[in-house]
């Protein structure tokens, strides 16, 4: 796969999922969008959370670590070049690496993953 599939397949998904990790609580219109841009990409349960923790968390969650990071929002533009780069390499045994220690990666915002996947269920009636 290359940048440019990449960036048409997951990019709209990437950008909604990205709030999860801002300094704030995602809002009710954020989950709205979230679970809007999910349903349109047909994604299941299991698939989304393979993409948030091999796909998302080791980039944005460097974001959260990093001092001189922007906690209020995010430069879609280049966030979106470091998820491209990152899963252009995610391969082999980056694959199995981030796959390992995705719990480290995506501990701080498991919370609001579970909200998210609530409100998913609630939308998809499976609740």
């Amino acid at each position: 796969m290359n940048a440019q599939q990449l960036v048409d397949e997951r990019g709209d998904v990437w950008l909604a999922l990205a709030p999860l990790w801002l300094d704030r609580e995602p809002g009710e219109r954020d989950y709205a969008h979230m679970i809007e841009v999910i349903q349109a990409h047909g994604l299941s349960p299991k698939e989304l959370e393979w993409l948030f923790r091999l796909e998302l968390a080791p980039v944005m969650s460097r974001h959260q670590l990093s001092i001189a990071s922007e906690w209020r929002a995010f430069d879609d533009r280049k966030l979106m070049q470091q998820l491209v780069s990152h899963n252009l390499r995610l391969k082999g045994w980056r694959r199995k690496g981030w796959a390992l220690f995705s719990g480290l990666t995506t501990m701080m915002v498991r919370h609001r993953w579970g909200a998210l996947m609530n409100r998913l269920m609630v939308a998809r009636g499976e609740v």
